[in-house]
C-alpha cells in the first residue's frame, strides 16, 4: 500500500513537471500504477481526496447548494486521471483554473476558458511525449521528431480551439475580502477526444510540410 501511494501522489504531481521526464520514465510510471488493483486505488485515492478537501475548506473554498461535496470532486479527479490506455495514454486529460470576478457566473466562464487554454498545454505535453517516445523506439527519424514537435508546440490555440465538449469534474468558490467571487475549475477531456485535437491542430501545421510526415504520424500515434 506504501508503494501504491508514492506512485499514486507522483502521479498528482506529474502535470507540473512531465516536461521534465523522459517519455520511458512517464511510462514506467503509468504502468506501475496501472497494475495496482483497482479497491486499492479506491482506497488511496479517497484518503488524498479527504485530505486535500480539509486543505481547501480551511482556505475558504467551498461548494455551490447542491453540487457534490469538495471530497467527492477530488476522489473523482483523481481517479480519473489514474486512468490509461493500453498505450500508457490518459483517458482523460485535465486542465485547471481560476478566475475572480464580482459575478459568479461570469468568473465560471473566464476561469473555464482559462482550464481549456491549460488542458490545449496539457495536450501538448502528451502527444509530445509520445513523439519522443517513437524516437526511442526508432520509429521515427529525430530530424522528422523534431518537425512535428515544433507544430504541435505552435498549435495551442489551434488545439483549444478544436476542443469540443469537456467534463466539469470539480468546481468551487470562495469569497474575497471584497466580495469578489473566485472561482476555482477543473475539467476533463476524453483522451481519444484530445488525441483528435491535437491531430487537426498539428495537420493544420504540416500543411506546408510533406504528405509523407504525416502520414508517418498518423501511423505512430494510431490516428
Amino acid at each position: 500500500m506504501r508503494k501504491l501511494f508514492v506512485c499514486a501522489f507522483a502521479f498528482l504531481c506529474l502535470t507540473a513537471n512531465v516536461s521534465a521526464q523522459t517519455a520511458k520514465d512517464i511510462r514506467k510510471e503509468r504502468q506501475e500504477i496501472r497494475k495496482a488493483s483497482k479497491s486499492e486505488l479506491n482506497e488511496k485515492a479517497t484518503k488524498t481526496a479527504r485530505k486535500d478537501a480539509k486543505k481547501l475548506k480551511k482556505e475558504g473554498w467551498i461548494t455551490v447548494p447542491g453540487a457534490l461535496p469538495l471530497e467527492k470532486q477530488l476522489d473523482k479527479s483523481y481517479m480519473m486521471q489514474m486512468e490509461y490506455d493500453e498505450d500508457m495514454y490518459p483517458k482523460y486529460l485535465m486542465g485547471e483554473a481560476m478566475s475572480i470576478g464580482e459575478n459568479y457566473d461570469a468568473a465560471k466562464m473566464q476561469a473555464l476558458e482559462l482550464a481549456k487554454q491549460n488542458l490545449a498545454g496539457q495536450i501538448q505535453t502528451e502527444v509530445t511525449a509520445l513523439i519522443e517516445n517513437s524516437v526511442a523506439n526508432e520509429q521515427l527519424a529525430n530530424e522528422d521528431a523534431t518537425s512535428v514537435t515544433q507544430s504541435i508546440m505552435g498549435a495551442k490555440n489551434l488545439i483549444s480551439q478544436s476542443i469540443g465538449r469537456t467534463i466539469i469534474v470539480m468546481e468551487c468558490y470562495r469569497v474575497k475580502t471584497n466580495k469578489n467571487k473566485e472561482v476555482l475549475v477543473r475539467i476533463a477531456y476524453n483522451g481519444a477526444m484530445a488525441k483528435a485535437a491535437a491531430k487537426r491542430a498539428i495537420q493544420d501545421e504540416l500543411k506546408s510540410k510533406s504528405d509523407d510526415l504525416q502520414k508517418k504520424l498518423d501511423q505512430l500515434l494510431g490516428w
